[in-house]
């Protein structure tokens, strides 16, 4: 819970605790460990195919690990009551059926965790979509059902958020709302984990970097202690990965 500071207490992290999934002869994520904490943007980066994706889908039940634990709150998500009010998550925004409408989409994700549907217009405003949520989802570009992911992930007002890649889609004028958001929400106390392939984008957004490769933890440090004057962080980036094969 966010307390009056703004701040929110230790229950209001992700802990991935030696978290190994193994499918058939691949190994997509190797004992990895790691905590995101709360008030801060925690920028999830890795090469195509690293294992973030997976790593997401773990720490919100959607898979099973082979080995280790993921826990929000202090436990696994498959045990939180009515989920979409404490974790928020963005992890395809094309996985929508295309003949609703925006507010239906909204309306039916709010009935099933007992969420006021009052929230939908406001939420709607806020992504950007006030004008369209009458409309059918099957005709938005990539970036609207981009906004209407966030829209959805907002709904219950979670403490926690998981967002894979959710600029994309979007154009310069859509990242730089969509950075303003994540900081703010992040200043409320909240504890964001967002995952991008675009350094530059999480060199001006993200507080706090946690590098995978391979499914393994390459690095899990402030941004600050990072980047250097002398190099960018795409460059740090490509230290770290060519380091780790060597």
């Amino acid at each position: 819970m966010r307390d009056g500071t703004g701040v929110a207490d230790r229950e209001g992290v992700i802990e991935v605790i030696g978290l190994t999934r193994r499918f058939k002869q691949t190994c997509a994520v190797d004992d990895l460990s790691f905590t995101v904490s709360p008030g801060m943007i925690t920028g999830f980066l890795g090469a195509n195919g690293a294992g973030k994706t997976t790593t997401m889908r773990l720490i919100l039940g959607l898979d099973r690990p082979t080995a280790g634990r993921a826990t929000v709150h202090g436990v696994p998500y498959r045990e939180l009551r009515r989920p979409l009010t404490q974790v928020g998550a963005l992890l395809d925004a094309t996985a929508v059926q295309g003949g609703r409408l925006a507010k239906q989409h909204l309306g039916w994700l709010a009935r099933s965790n007992g969420i006021s549907r009052g929230r939908i217009p406001g939420l709607l405003e806020l992504v950007g979509l006030g004008d369209v949520g009458h409309k059918r989802v099957g005709g938005f570009s990539l970036g609207m059902k981009q906004r209407l992911g966030l829209a959805a992930a907002l709904l219950g007002d979670p403490e926690v958020l998981l967002l894979d890649e959710p600029v994309n889609g979007l154009d310069p004028e859509g990242i730089r709302w969509m950075r303003g958001l994540l900081k703010s929400l992040a200043a409320e106390g909240r504890t964001v984990l967002v995952s991008s392939h675009l350094m530059h984008e999480m060199a001006v957004t993200a507080d706090h970097l946690i590098v995978i490769g391979r499914g393994r933890l390459l690095a899990d440090a402030k941004i600050t202690d990072l980047v250097r004057p002398d190099a960018s962080l795409e460059d740090v980036f490509m230290e770290i990965i060519e380091g780790s094969a060597r």
